[in-house]
């Protein structure tokens, strides 16, 4: 036998003789009813067919509770995570979230934060993407809610934007050192130009190498590869260059781990690590970043620099936390975690 559907909650109040203030308190919170009122609110929950409205009861509000993130791509792993860290401590923070992936293209991107600013969220983290990014649609987001950037910097300068993510910087500079004191000097093979850590990470290699006494280099890579498949490049510029005899002894740092995976996937078809012969050929190193979730499983395990995935994930809810608790103005804070050195079998 189907249950009586209920429709709002004016019926819903008749129907389990609740007052409608009641079933608001409970709905926002169950704990903030008396023990005997929640119960009798279930027990009435269980003999119809109710869906709470959880958005449209929060429309007209100052505060609809709700925060917006967007990032780049859910099937990255580490976006994956960041999200899945921030989803942690917003719920921990009292905040509801409104999750959208701008699949990589600035129109999406501009797409999703339009969206936001129609839902009246609270605020916004947003993990933005390239150098030419959608500046003037931030700006204008920002005059209805704080946003807080994550991971990446917008291309352009946006006052008061505040910032939660890894110190290119210090963690660039951990592998570099490592890599010069412990074999060769590296060369660097750079990202795709798809958001700001890629100019960063590479400025920040060059950087420490000329501390380390070395001038550096880039690692040839076709223009045309301006791509989020950051395995599928890794591979395809080091299978053609590994095919041509080219860097199979150097030791190699890449921009992220997804490249370093697809570098090694390279090496391995070509017998750079271990040869079929069974010999081990030790010359060749490839280090990453990031500390991606997969890179401790492939063969040989990845040598990178862990990002502190759930920290920078909670810095983010606490800056955006407090912009939507003091305002949106002052100046932008910027917090940095350092990354930490994995010294594993690739390198």
């Amino acid at each position: 036998m189907s249950k009586p559907r209920i429709h709002t909650m004016k019926e819903l109040s008749k129907a389990i003789s609740i007052s409608r203030p009641t079933l608001a308190r409970y709905f926002e919170d169950e704990t903030s009813v008396l023990p005997s009122t929640a119960k009798k609110i279930k027990q009435g929950l269980a003999e119809v067919d109710y869906v709470y409205n959880f958005l449209a009861t929060r429309q007209n509000r100052k505060s609809t509770g709700l925060i917006g993130v967007v990032i780049p791509h859910f099937k990255d792993l580490f976006y994956a995570s960041l999200l899945d860290s921030i989803e942690v401590a917003a719920r921990a923070a009292g905040f509801t979230i409104i999750t959208q992936s701008s699949n990589g293209d600035t129109a999406s991107e501009e797409q999703a934060i339009r969206k936001l600013r129609s839902m009246n969220v609270d605020g916004a983290i947003v993990a933005p993407l390239g150098t030419d990014g959608n500046d003037a649609a931030f700006q204008a987001a920002g005059e209805d809610f704080p946003i807080i950037f994550a991971d990446s910097y917008p291309g352009g300068h946006l006052p008061n934007a505040d910032f939660a993510g890894t110190d290119n910087t210090k963690s660039v500079g951990v592998m570099v050192d490592y890599l010069c004191r412990s074999g060769s000097a590296p060369v660097f093979l750079a990202m795709p130009m798809l958001n700001s850590n890629a100019l960063k990470r590479q400025d920040s290699y060059f950087a420490r190498m000329r501390e380390n006494g070395h001038e550096g280099g880039l690692i040839e890579t076709p223009g045309s590869m301006e791509s989020w498949q950051f395995e599928r490049y890794g591979y395809e510029v080091m299978h053609g260059h590994f095919s041509r005899g080219r860097y199979v002894d150097a030791t190699i740092l890449c921009a992220n781990d997804r490249i370093a995976i697809g570098a090694i996937r390279a090496a391995n078809t070509h017998g750079l690590f271990f040869a079929r012969d069974g010999q081990t050929h030790r010359n060749l190193r490839i280090a990453g970043h990031d500390d991606h979730p997969l890179s401790r499983y492939i063969f040989p395990a990845l040598t990178t620099v862990a990002q502190e995935v759930d920290a920078i994930g909670r810095d983010a809810v606490a800056l955006l936390e407090k912009r939507v608790r003091d305002g949106r103005d002052g100046d932008g804070i910027t917090l940095l975690r350092d990354g930490a050195l994995q010294v594993r079998e690739s390198a």
